[in-house]
Parts: C-alpha cells; sequence; structure tokens
C-alpha cells in the first residue's frame, strides 16, 4: 500500500472526527439528524447546517481522489448527503396539502412543520402547538438544494419532486410579507406567540429564490422540464424589504445575531457593502463576548433568572435578562465563514483563537461546540454590576452539531483544502462587488398605421403591431396567466402559482414558446386596470419611475427590454399628446433622468435581450411534453386574436342629445357635493368631538348657481363654465340623513365661529344672507326628492352636461339602488318620433334588454375619463367600487418597510392598518373610514398607490415617519390649496378632488419632500403644481390654518417668510416626522421619571422593562400617544418639548425627574412665558393673545377662542416663531421645564448645556 500525502492523512482526521461527532447520529431509514440522544425531533434548519460539514469534506476529498478508497469515501459521503436532503424532501412532501393551501390562506395553522420524527418522517407535534413557519427553514432547505445540485449532487429524482419544489419557491415567494417565527422559532421575544416581520427569514429567502432561478434540477443531465422558474419581481421586494430593515431584525429585536447567516456564508443575500458592515459592526458591538455572541438582546432563553416552568415571559420581566443573556460560541463559527469568505485572514486567525478558548474538549482530546455559556447563578449580581466580568458554565447540548458542522468548515477553509468558490458554486458572494451600468432598451409599437403616420411627422419611427410579426406583442395580464400553469401537478394534488402579480422584471423579457416569440407590455400600461392609467402624464411619470428601477434592480443576463404599444385610446383629440412626444424625443437622445437607455425596434434587440423559455407550458404530465397543455392552447388562440385589437369604449346612452330647455334643471346640483367629508376650515381639522357622520361631512353651503340671485353659474376661484367647473363627486347619503345634516361643523371647546362666518369673501361676492341659504339649501332638498324618477331619467337623457348626469345618477342611486331598471323609462309625454331618436342614441330602450343605472354610471365613468374631469371620475369610481388593482400590494409595500398606514380623519374615525390585509378588506374598511364619501375613499387608494411608488424609488422621503396617516395628508393637501389659491375650504376639496392624478402626485411629492410650489391654471379649469420658492404645498389636510379673515389677511399683507414656521410644523406633524433618534431618547427620559402624559394618554415606565430603547414596538407606543393629538402643529410643539427633556436627561443634570410628566404643561406654560415676553417688547402676539383683554374678550378666550386661531389655546405667533434664539420655541420650553419641574434646582449655577 503506497504510503498517503499529508494531507490524506489530515483528511481521514477530519473524515474520522466527521463520522464520530456527526454521521453516527444519522438515523439509517430516514436519513434525518435527531436533536440529541434522548430528543428524536429533527428540525429542518438544524439537519440542514448538520450536513454541510459532510458536503464540504466530500468536496474536499474529490480534490485528493488519487485512490479508489479516496473515491469511495469522496462517494460515501456524498450519499449521505443525498439521504438527508431526500429525507427532509419525503418529509414535506408528505404534506403537499399543507404548501397548497398555504398559498392561500399563509397562516402559520397551515405552514410546513419546523420539525419532523427522526425515526419515519412523520410529524410529532400538532398545527397549533408549535410555532411551525418557519420561512427560513425552508428558504435554506431551497438554497442548499441549490448549491448541492450546482455542485454535481443529484438529490431530486423525478419530475413529481419538481414540481413540488416549484411549489416550494411559490411557498417563501412572498416572504416579504409574512410574519414568521424566525430562526429563534419564538416570533415576538416576549415568546407569547405573535409571529413578526423577520428579516433573517427574508434574507434567506431571497436568497433561496435567486438561487433557485433557472436552476435544472437534474443538473446536466435534465431538460427544460426539470428547471425551476422564479419570477425576479419576487426576489427583488424581498431584497428591497431587507435593505429597508437591516440592522433591525423585527418589530421586538432591535438586533440579531442570526442576522451573520444573512449578510454571510450561506446565504449573501445583501449586496451593498456598507450595509453588510454596518450590520456586523452593529452586532459585534453589542451583543458579542467572551463566549461567543448574544442572539439578541433581553433574550431570557436559559439564563438563570429565566422561570422553566413557563414557555413564555412576562412583559415586565424582560429587563432581568439585560447583561445576562446567554453567549453562543455558534456565532464565532459563523464569523470564521464570514471573514474566510472576505479573504480577511488576521480576522480569520482571531476569531479560531477565541474559539478554541471556549470549546470543551472530549475525553478523547477532541474539540466540541457547546449550545450556549450562561452565567452562573451565585455571580448574576457581579455580572449585572460589570457586564462580561464573570465566568461562565456551559447549558444546553455538547456537541451543539449546528455550530460543530460550520466549525468543521471553517477548519477545511483555513487548511486550504476548500477554497471558498467549492462552498459557493452559485457565486452568490459575488453580489456585493459592483455592477457595470444596465442600458435600458425601449420599443414603442403603434396599434395601426393610422398612429405609425402621426409618429413619422415627429421624425419618431416605430412599427405597428403587425409588422413586428412574428414577434408578439401581449399585455402583461396574459404572461401572468401563463404562469398560473407553472408547477401544477394533478397527482400530487398542487394547482401551480396563485399570485397575478407579474412586475416590470418579469416583463423586461422575452419569453420563447415552441418557435414563437412573445413581448409581453408592463403591468401598469394595462388601460383596464384602473382610472389613473387615463392620465397620460402620470403613465408617463411612472414609466420614468420604473426605467430607473430597472437600472438599480435588473442583475439578469442580457439587457431589460421594456415594449410599449401606442393606441388610439392615448390620443388627445386626435393629436399625440405632447408630454408623449417630448418623452420619446429624450428616449431617442440615449438618457432619460440619468439612465441610458436605447430607442429601437424588436428585431434589433433579440440578441441583446434576456430570453427565457416557457416549455413549463407543455402537458408533461399527460406524457406529451413537446404539445402545448390544452387548456393553453385555447387561450392563446382566443386572447393573440384579442388583445390588442380596437375595442370601442361604451358611449353614455343620450349624451349625443342636444339639451332641450333648462327648464327641469332642477335642484340635482349638489348631489355629488353632499358627500364630502374633507373638513379645511375647521380649526381643529375636522376632529369635531365624537360626532358621527352626518356631523363630519362638510357640505355645500354657498347655494346652487341656479339659485343665485345674480345667477353666475358655478362660483369658483377660477371664472369656468358649468361644463368645465371642478366637479367633486360625493357620496351617496341616504335621503333622510341629508336634511339633518349639519351645516356648522362645531368644534368640542365652541373654539370657532361657524363655518359659514368664515366663508369670507365667497359669500360676500353674492351678498346672500345666511339664512336665505338655509331655506334655499332645504328647498333644493325637497324639489329634489319629490321629482319623479320618470322625470329624472327623462332629464338624464337631454343633459350632455356630465356634471348633471353625476348628480341624477347619485340621486337615484340614493334613492333605488344600483341595480334599478331604467329600460324604457323617461319617455312618458314625447311622441314617438322622440323616444325612437333616443333609442337610436343609445337611449335606455334596448330590444327589452336591462339598463341598470351601473351600467348607466360605467358610461359615465368612461366618458369623464376620457374628457378629464376628475372629480367626476373619482366619485364614479367609488360608487361603482372600483378598486385600485394594486392597493393591496401597495399597502404591503409600505407596510412591510415599517411603516404602518392609517386611513380615514383623525381622531375619531381613523383606522390603523398595522398587516397586510386582502383586497376585498381593505377596501372595507377605507369604506367604512369615510361613510358616504366615495370621492375621498377613492383618493385615499390613489394616494395609497403614490405613496408605496415613492417609497420604492425615493425611501429617503419617509425617514424618521412610522405612521402615514392618510386623511391628515388629504387635509394638508386641501389647506395648502386653500391658502395657495386664497379660496375658501369648500373650494380648495374641489380643486384637490379636480386634480389629475399626475398633479396629485406631484403635489403628494411636493408635501413629502417639504417642497415649496406654486399654482398655475391650465386649460379647462385644471390645476398644474410648479415647484418655486413662493410658500405653498400641495397636500390635503385638516391641519388649522385658523379663519380666513384672520390669518389669510395676516399672511396677505407680510412677506413670505410670515407663516413659514408654523407651515413647517403643520407639514411635519401632520406626516409624523420627528428628529433623529428621537424614540430611542425619548425611553431615556422615560427610564428616569414614572411616565410621560400626552392628551390623556400615559407612557408608563414599565414600557423600559420590557422594550430596549431602539426597538420598534416602543416607537410605536410613543407615536400612538402622540397620534392623540389632532392638530399637527401642536404634536410637533409636544416633540419639541420632549427633546427638551432629553437633553435634561442626557447631561445628568438630575439624578430622577420624579413623577408623571405631564407634556403639554410644559408647552402651556412655555406660551405663557411667550406672551410675558410679547407685552414687554410690544410683540406682534399683542394684537391677539398679549392684548390686555377686556370683558368682551374674557369671554371670547373663555368659550375657548383665541383671536390668532392658534389650535390648543396656544398662539399664532409662538407657533410661528424658529426653535433657536432668544425668542426661540426652545429657549420657552426651557425655561418651562426649569419652573415645572420639581427636581430642577431653582438657583445657584447650572452648566448651560442647550445651545
Amino acid at each position: 500500500m503506497r504510503s498517503r500525502s499529508n494531507s490524506g492523512v489530515r483528511l481521514d482526521y477530519y473524515q474520522r472526527i466527521v463520522h464520530r461527532l456527526i454521521l453516527a447520529h444519522q438515523e439509517p431509514v430516514t436519513g434525518l439528524f435527531p436533536a440529541s440522544n434522548v430528543n428524536s425531533h429533527a428540525w429542518i434548519r438544524d439537519n440542514v447546517y448538520c450536513i454541510l460539514a459532510v458536503w464540504g469534506l466530500s468536496m474536499a476529498y474529490k480534490k485528493i481522489a488519487d485512490q479508489d478508497e479516496d473515491r469511495a469515501k469522496c462517494y460515501e459521503l456524498e450519499q449521505s448527503c443525498v439521504k438527508l436532503m431526500r429525507g427532509l424532501l419525503m418529509a414535506m412532501m408528505n404534506q403537499k396539502d399543507k404548501v397548497e393551501k398555504f398559498k392561500m390562506t399563509q397562516s402559520p395553522c397551515d405552514s410546513l412543520h419546523a420539525k419532523y420524527s427522526s425515526k419515519n418522517g412523520l410529524p410529532v407535534v400538532g398545527d397549533n402547538e408549535w410555532g411551525h413557519l418557519q420561512i427560513d427553514a425552508v428558504s435554506l432547505y431551497l438554497l442548499i438544494l441549490a448549491q448541492m445540485t450546482a455542485s454535481g449532487l443529484q438529490i431530486v429524482f423525478t419530475l413529481d419532486e419538481v414540481s413540488f419544489i416549484q411549489n416550494l419557491v411559490f411557498y417563501i415567494e412572498s416572504a416579504y410579507s409574512i410574519p414568521d417565527y424566525g430562526i429563534w422559532e419564538r416570533g415576538d421575544k416576549t415568546n407569547h406567540g405573535e409571529p413578526e416581520l423577520n428579516a433573517s427569514s427574508i434574507g434567506m429567502a431571497k436568497a433561496a429564490l435567486e438561487a433557485m432561478n433557472e436552476l435544472d434540477l437534474f443538473g446536466a443531465r435534465g431538460g427544460p422540464a426539470s428547471v425551476i422558474h422564479v419570477l425576479a419581481d419576487e426576489a427583488h421586494k424581498c431584497q428591497a424589504v431587507l435593505q429597508s430593515m437591516l440592522p433591525r431584525e423585527s418589530n421586538s429585536k432591535e438586533l440579531d445575531s442570526g442576522l451573520l447567516c444573512v449578510i454571510g456564508f450561506p446565504a449573501f443575500a445583501v449586496d451593498d457593502a456598507q450595509l453588510i458592515h454596518n450590520t456586523k459592526d452593529a452586532i459585534l458591538s453589542r451583543l458579542q463576548g467572551k463566549y461567543g455572541c448574544k442572539r439578541f438582546l433581553r433574550d431570557g432563553y436559559r439564563t438563570p433568572k429565566e422561570d422553566p416552568s413557563r414557555l413564555y415571559y412576562e412583559r415586565w420581566e424582560l429587563r432581568m435578562f439585560e447583561n445576562i443573556e446567554c453567549e453562543w460560541p455558534l456565532f464565532f463559527c459563523y464569523l470564521i465563514l464570514f471573514h474566510a469568505f472576505q479573504n480577511d485572514k488576521r480576522s480569520v486567525q482571531e476569531y479560531a483563537d477565541r474559539l478554541e478558548k471556549i470549546m470543551v474538549r472530549s475525553e478523547d482530546g477532541t474539540l466540541l461546540v457547546p449550545e450556549s455559556y450562561a452565567v452562573r447563578q451565585d455571580l448574576v449580581g457581579q455580572e449585572y454590576q460589570k457586564p462580561g466580568s464573570q465566568i461562565r458554565e456551559v447549558v444546553g447540548r455538547c456537541p451543539f452539531l449546528w455550530g460543530q458542522s460550520l466549525f468543521i468548515l471553517g477548519r477545511l477553509l483555513q487548511e486550504g483544502f476548500l477554497a471558498v468558490g467549492e462552498l459557493d458554486p452559485l457565486n452568490r458572494r459575488l453580489g456585493a462587488q459592483k455592477k457595470p451600468d444596465v442600458v435600458v432598451q425601449v420599443v414603442i409599437i403603434a396599434e395601426d398605421n393610422e398612429i405609425r403616420d402621426k409618429l413619422a411627422e415627429h421624425d419618431l419611427h416605430v412599427q405597428t403591431i403587425a409588422e413586428v410579426a412574428p414577434i408578439e406583442v401581449q399585455p402583461a395580464r396574459v404572461l401572468s396567466h401563463l404562469y398560473t400553469y407553472l408547477g401544477r401537478n394533478r397527482k400530487l394534488g398542487l394547482s401551480g402559482r396563485k399570485s397575478r402579480d407579474v412586475g416590470i422584471l418579469s416583463t423586461s423579457k422575452l419569453y420563447s414558446l415552441k418557435d414563437r416569440i412573445f413581448a409581453f407590455t408592463p403591468q401598469f400600461a394595462d388601460l383596464s386596470r384602473f382610472y389613473i392609467a387615463s392620465d397620460n402624464e402620470l403613465m408617463i411619470d411612472i414609466l420614468k419611475g420604473e426605467i430607473n428601477f430597472l437600472k438599480s434592480a435588473w442583475d439578469l443576463l442580457g439587457r431589460p427590454l421594456v415594449t410599449l404599444v401606442l393606441k388610439r385610446i392615448h390620443l388627445d383629440q386626435d393629436k399625440i399628446p405632447l408630454a408623449m412626444i417630448q418623452t420619446m424625443r429624450k428616449l431617442k437622445s440615449g438618457y432619460i433622468n440619468g439612465t441610458r437607455v436605447m430607442l429601437g425596434s424588436l428585431k434589433d434587440f433579440l440578441n441583446t435581450s434576456a430570453i427565457t423559455d416557457l416549455s413549463f407550458l407543455g402537458s408533461t404530465e399527460d406524457g406529451y411534453p413537446d404539445r402545448l397543455h390544452s387548456d393553453v392552447q385555447t387561450y392563446l388562440d382566443e386572447h393573440l386574436l384579442r388583445s390588442f385589437s380596437n375595442r370601442s369604449t361604451m358611449n353614455l346612452r343620450g349624451g349625443q342629445l342636444r339639451p332641450r330647455t333648462l327648464r327641469r334643471r332642477m335642484s340635482c346640483k349638489g348631489a355629488i357635493k353632499k358627500t364630502r367629508s374633507i373638513n379645511v376650515d375647521s380649526d381643529n381639522l375636522g376632529m369635531e368631538g365624537p360626532a358621527p357622520l352626518t356631523e363630519r361631512r362638510l357640505s355645500s353651503v354657498v347655494p346652487p348657481p341656479w339659485l343665485q340671485p345674480n345667477k353666475q353659474s358655478h362660483v369658483s376661484v377660477f371664472a369656468t363654465t358649468p361644463e368645465e367647473g371642478p366637479s367633486t363627486p360625493s357620496l351617496h347619503l341616504g335621503n333622510e340623513l341629508v336634511i339633518r345634516e349639519n351645516i356648522y361643523p362645531v368644534d368640542p371647546h365652541g373654539s370657532n365661529r361657524t363655518t359659514i362666518d368664515r366663508r369670507s369673501e365667497f359669500v360676500r361676492q353674492h351678498e346672500i344672507t345666511v339664512p336665505k341659504i338655509l331655506i334655499q339649501r332645504h328647498r333644493a332638498e325637497t324639489n329634489f326628492a319629490d321629482t319623479e324618477v320618470e322625470e329624472l331619467i327623462a332629464m338624464l337623457r337631454e343633459t350632455e352636461n356630465l356634471e348633471e348626469q353625476g348628480d341624477i345618477l347619485q340621486f337615484l342611486v340614493d334613492t333605488q339602488g344600483l341595480d334599478f331598471n331604467t329600460a324604457g323609462l323617461g319617455f312618458k309625454n314625447k311622441s314617438d318620433d322622440n323616444a325612437s331618436a333616443a333609442a337610436g342614441a343609445g337611449g335606455m330602450l334596448e330590444e327589452g334588454r336591462v339598463v341598470t343605472v351601473r351600467d348607466l354610471l360605467k358610461g359615465l365613468y368612461e366618458k369623464a375619463c376620457q374628457q378629464k374631469l376628475w372629480g367626476l371620475v373619482r366619485h364614479t369610481a367609488g360608487m361603482l367600487g372600483k378598486r385600485v388593482e394594486d392597493l393591496a400590494k401597495a399597502v404591503t409595500d409600505l407596510l412591510v418597510r415599517q411603516k404602518q398606514v392609517t386611513v380615514g380623519m383623525p381622531p375619531n374615525n381613523e383606522h390603523t392598518i398595522t398587516a397586510p390585509l386582502p383586497e376585498g378588506e381593505l377596501r372595507q374598511l377605507i369604506h367604512d373610514a369615510y361613510g358616504d364619501d366615495e370621492s375621498t375613499s377613492m383618493l385615499t387608494q390613489e394616494l395609497m398607490v403614490y405613496l408605496a411608488m415613492f417609497i420604492r424609488t425615493e425611501p429617503q422621503l419617509f425617514h424618521e415617519m412610522l405612521r402615514l396617516r392618510v386623511g391628515l395628508i388629504i387635509q394638508v393637501m386641501a389647506k395648502e390649496l386653500s391658502r395657495t389659491l386664497n379660496c375658501d375650504g369648500e373650494a380648495a376639496s374641489e380643486h384637490l378632488l379636480n386634480l389629475s392624478p399626475f398633479e396629485m402626485k406631484n403635489l403628494l411629492y411636493h408635501i413629502l419632500s417639504g417642497k415649496e410650489f406654486a399654482v398655475s391654471s391650465v386649460a379647462r379649469g385644471n390645476l398644474s403644481i410648479v415647484s418655486c420658492k413662493s410658500s405653498r404645498v400641495s397636500k390635503k389636510s385638516q391641519i388649522g390654518l385658523g379663519d380666513p379673515e384672520g390669518e389669510d389677511a395676516l399672511l396677505a399683507t407680510i412677506d413670505d417668510r410670515q407663516g413659514q414656521w408654523l407651515r413647517r410644523r403643520r407639514l411635519d406633524g401632520a406626516l409624523n416626522r420627528v428628529p433623529r433618534d428621537f424614540y430611542s431618547r425619548v425611553w431615556t427620559v422615560l427610564e428616569k421619571c414614572q411616565g410621560l402624559a400626552i392628551e390623556g394618554r400615559v407612557l408608563q415606565q414599565s414600557l423600559t422593562q420590557e422594550m430596549t430603547p431602539g426597538e420598534l414596538k416602543f416607537a410605536l407606543e410613543v407615536e400612538t400617544a402622540l397620534n392623540q393629538i389632532p392638530q399637527p402643529e401642536y404634536r410637533q410643539l409636544v416633540v419639541e418639548a420632549l427633546m427638551v427633556l432629553t437633553l435634561v436627561t442626557e447631561h445628568n443634570m438630575v439624578p430622577s425627574l420624579g413623577g408623571i410628566i405631564y407634556v403639554e404643561h410644559l408647552v402651556h406654560k412655555a406660551n405663557q412665558l411667550f406672551l410675558e415676553d410679547q407685552r414687554k417688547v410690544q410683540g406682534d402676539a399683542t394684537l391677539c393673545c398679549a392684548k390686555i383683554k377686556d370683558g368682551k374678550e374674557q369671554q371670547q378666550a373663555a368659550s375657548g377662542m383665541l383671536l390668532c386661531g392658534g389650535a390648543a389655546y396656544i398662539c399664532q405667533h409662538l407657533y410661528d416663531s424658529a426653535p433657536s434664539g432668544s425668542y426661540g420655541t426652545m429657549t420657552y420650553l426651557s425655561r418651562a421645564v426649569a419652573l415645572v419641574l420639581d427636581c430642577v434646582p431653582k438657583h445657584g449655577e447650572m452648566e448651560c448645556a442647550i445651545s
């Protein structure tokens, strides 16, 4: 026998260790590893980690296999890996029904089990008896399965198994929105069994999805049927959410050492080198100890203070675990691998030495990795005083196979038996390297020759759909339908992909199917979806955003290809809109918004684009893999004919008729307006106490134009004609409700004059007295109600004014319902000629066909879309119950980036959304929040979609914001419009609801970014929002500007700077913006006092016992208390007061702040001090609050009304003071703190730390 080389001898040593420590425990029947000698349960995660050492050793043998016995050893080790991976696969396939159910429900009860019996692979605990939903475990399995397959192991044997694995991909693809129990099986760290979104699970899922994409599970011997397909957009969503969370692990765990497996081996899920560095540093600085790393802060597991008799912790007892958490040597093994992959030999050596010191030697001298180290019971006191000083003892299993396996891998790398590339055959470790710039290819196709010729006039040469043949162009919904066939398997009862969503990454590829090639237009261009799709400017804006997104997100082979079809429906009065021409010219120039683009034709790009094979559409299960599945064949045949053929839109019946006399125009006007609920004028922003819906609604106080003395039609800030006037659709109030509706929203303190008073010049312009308005209003009501339905429908036939049709239909919906049949009505007193004429013009009598009010509304909606009457569009969309297709997705996009969303007007109708909801529930919630106000509930859905667009493309806009309060944002938008246009609240809401979707998004952007803007009027009474230096922000909000006379008169006469701090506080308050590190600093204040009271909510000191300073749950507690304050500017002053308190604690001026601190007292005290100073210096406030009071004014003040209209009894001028300076708010707040808190010394020298 030849003598073995040194390396061979050393490998034999490792082979003995692996055999004795790991393989000896492998069950011969199932191939699984039991948890220990006494516990036969096999966890998926631990099993996969255990086998990694065996896999690594087999690859090391493969390299030196010069003798037969080495090749035999290599094969034996490889087959142990295959045995284990197949054992887990069989256990999971036994639960195939769960995989199928989970795709629909995503409920923890339907999840795959986290552990199985190692004896027979069957379940060992019930669905509800364990935190089974652990997406990271299934993801880890798929990731290692992909890596092992790529290294040459054959683990999957049949096409049925391939289908099952494809369904496991669907199981993890929405990991970014599924709260689970995570790597430590705990969920929330109090261990009460509440799952939460975990960054470690999302990262592992992202890695698995990328590793599985286009992987052939049969290795080199497979064909198209054994390839796994992943939609790139799903992996990218996981990445985006992961990046927004790191270095946080979840809501309750601000940091977790488990993230080491996401930023390094085995997942390599983060491709931003800086973020990897920050996360690793955070873990080392806060969790690393002498004996390893803590899992997370305040982890009570196996500490001497833990009560072993119960599973969960009391919330208050978490504080006891601080500084005595167990330390796990396992994480040193991860760090060795992390640095080995970074090729940082010094750090590898450092951690190897540290690990060696804490390993346990067995009797035969083998080094074992223990599970964890705990502080000894008798040393707990000293450890509390001086963390890290006491010796610890081993608790838990020894050897801990998960750690032992990683330790052996590390040793094989250190001794050069393995190269890092062998442990990562898919090259995931290279993800963080810089990539070359992406060039986005754009193809524009004309629907027909006519449009092609129109484009040619502008020197833009494109092909038509017919000319690009044989390439076929289809809308995204066709691709989404084809993907539902992926992973279907009758034998296993698996139904394929459930999600209907195909993102821009998926439609930017070409697809081949047998000998055909398909190009798909992006999902956002699918016109049948929602009304915002009929706003050309918005579509162009979205296109630019998507091109920009492709630049950063594209990581597939080839270049992305965006295909757009220009159709008739895009034309504006038979011309191609200017905005489109300009954009195409920009695309032609080669750059758009900083992204490189190429405009060309499809055939030019065939060789440079990514092409995916849709081979899974074959009838493999029936034994004809080359023949298309019969359903697919029929679907394609039907669709290919229809998809881009011209569909004419339906005309509103009667729309072509000339109006007869105006005799019967009665009082249908305003039916829509009555449904409004945006309250701009009331000082405390629609927050009039616990009033029912009726009082929240601001109805039209200005009488309908046809009742006005001077007969001017449709009063508006811009004198528009009735046809074009801004129409705001309103919600259907039941009849009885209308009469009782309260025209004067009164606030709880009775603090302001009635709304009517504040309608200032608007009403005065028409010299109408108040009583007159009331009489006319009710007369309008009764006229409307008594009108016969017959007559109304006759009117509907006559009028061409869409606004009027809207009002009539609104009334019909209220009285008769959506399904009321109008066929044949309204022809009573007319001659037969007329009747036939009406029918001919598309009237309501159609060969006995039923024409319901709903059908009429649909026609009106389509017309309004064409004519761009956005207010009417929003209203009819709401009445028809249309919903934004991507609503659930948009809300999820916000929630998964740790932003909660509230809808409804604060404070009484605000609903908070904290977890992703299905589409239907979400719509119902929004509908309930706004009562009957359809327009505002539509606008809410629209704004949520825009917010989601912004958070994807410009996440920095949302820094330091935890909750997005859509109702408040709407009020700020209206308030800002009212200020800029110098009109009253009702006109402002009207203008707001008539903004085009593009301008609405623009306005929202200006408000989020705090940029100034102006409003310019464009043709047809539409407004356009332009960035500028002037003081105006577009935001629909109820933030209290006070009364038009007082405040606006001031604003008009004084220069621009007046009011800017008030406005800034108002915006920050409405957006819930807080200073950096605000919440963790409030935590330090709370630690030193018994509680903080804000608007009746007390934040107890006990919160610091349960939560750590950086914990998201704590931030949400503080946020909830602040959200009790209805007035945004007042909220901001409370935030400033809290900041002053944090300065007091941070500079350790006093050991304790005493009892419960009432934060509002500080603000009011500061206001008092401010007014005293104003009197001394005769400042602006002497005109209002600092006046020497006489009887009349005292009476007013007692009734809760400030002259200057300041919110919450605080002078408007204090709101408008800068924070710094001798008359700044911080100065007054600091003085207030010194006066109000007993603990601050009253005299003597103190260093002033507030600069």
